[in-house]
Formats: C-alpha cells, structure tokens, sequence
C-alpha cells in the first residue's frame, strides 16, 4: 500500500509558500494538491480537493487563518506556520495539530507533519480522487475534466505534458489545458507505444518528435529538456 497524505499550503508570502513547498515535496509521504495566498483561494481547494493537512498562516489579508479555521465545519489537520507566537492560545483552542513560529527547520517541520498524520485516515494512490479534475481514456483519446469544463484531447494532437508541481498541462496542437494531476499517475495511463517520459517534468508525444540533441528533444518545434535518466530509452526507441 502506497500511504499518501494530502497537503495544502496557504500563505501570502511567496518565499513562505516555497520554503513549504520544498519541505513538503522532501517527505516522500505528502503529496502537495495546492498552494493558495489567501483564505478564499483555500476554501476553493478544500470544497475540489480531498485534504489530510492544511498548511495555514495566520495572518493574512481579509481574513485570518484562524478565521479561516472558524468558519470551516469539516476541516483536515491543521498546523499553523505563523511569525507571531501571541495566537498560540487561541490557535490551540481551536485543536490545531501545531503551531510552528517562523523561521522553523525541516526537523521542526518534519515533527509537526508526524504530528498530522497521526491524527488522519492515509489515502493510497489507487483510492484518492481529486474532486476538481479527472481523466479518463479510450483507445484514440483521453478526456480531461478541469476548469468545470470536459475537453476531450486525442492522442494525435496531444504535444507534450508538462509538470508543474501539483497540476500537469496538456499542449496541444489547438490549446493548452492544464489540471490538477500527477505526471506519474499520467505515464501509467497514457498508451506508452505513443508517449515517452522525456525528464521529470515531461511527456511527450514519440509521433510528434522532429529531433534530438544533447540535452533537448525538439516536439512540433517546441524544445523540451531531456533528464539523464530518460535519454537511453528515448535514444533505444528512436533507432
């Protein structure tokens, strides 16, 4: 069983959001769904997404996240990162999992995380849906749900996939359509006689590929990186 927690990141400070994410991303058992700057962005990720832990500032424009938390009737785990240690009381009160003062080290971080995934049920990979965004296949095409919208994509127009952290987008010969899913999920499902993982960051197309170099592969005159790790099963099923 592959045990996976579902994390949620909200902070208005953009290097806070990237400290999180890349503590986040060094537990092999978290997997980041969204990262918000304010309290409204959460509350959209919480109604589409299934969260274990929530990652909360507290003091953030328009409403505070222990206002957030307040308002909240189902809530996941809670840990608050904060540079203010007067909400303590007041956070606990509200039967966080933690309280982590700015600036914290990953041990720190890491014995909050422990704290968390006691207190939640784990999901595996084969049983968590995103409520948001969903795909299914057929033999010619996949359909992508996301943005409220169903987009159905077929094989021979499909470009490349790109990676970006928690969401993948589709580039396509007509549009780009991103969502919120896993590139790894994403190699399992596509047909692997038609795509190739190019990089950790990449799918591509195998019919759409114009020509290879030392670090890039060149799909529909776009040029994609290649990692090391990829190139001998690209260079073999290219000759």
């Amino acid at each position: 069983m592959n045990e996976k927690y579902y994390v949620i990141i909200v902070d208005d400070e953009y290097l806070a959001q990237k400290l999180l994410q890349d503590y986040v991303s060094k537990v092999e058992s978290l997997r980041l769904v969204a990262t918000c700057s304010n309290a409204f962005e959460a509350m959209e990720a919480l109604k589409n997404n299934a969260v274990d832990i929530m990652l909360l500032d507290i003091q953030m424009p328009d409403l505070t996240g222990l206002e957030l938390v307040k308002s909240l009737e189902k809530k996941p785990a809670v840990i608050f990162t904060t540079a203010y240690s007067e909400y303590a009381v007041d956070a606990f009160n509200l039967s966080v999992v933690d309280y982590l003062l700015k600036p914290f080290d990953f041990p720190r971080f890491f014995q909050a995380i422990n704290k968390a995934i006691g207190d939640v049920q784990p999901k595996t990979e084969e049983t968590h849906k995103v409520a948001a965004d969903s795909i299914s296949k057929s033999n010619d095409f996949i359909t992508v749900k996301a943005d409220y919208k169903l987009y159905k994509i077929n094989y021979d127009d499909l470009l490349f996939i790109e990676g970006q952290h928690e969401y993948v987008t589709f580039h396509t010969t007509q549009r780009r359509i991103t969502a919120l899913f896993a590139l790894k999920d994403l190699e399992e499902i596509l047909p692997k006689d038609k795509f190739v993982r190019v990089h950790k960051s990449y799918i591509v197309s195998f019919k759409h590929i114009q020509d290879l170099d030392k670090s890039d592969v060149t799909v529909a005159g776009n040029k994609v990186p290649v990692g090391a790790s990829y190139r001998d099963e690209l260079l073999s099923r290219l000759q």
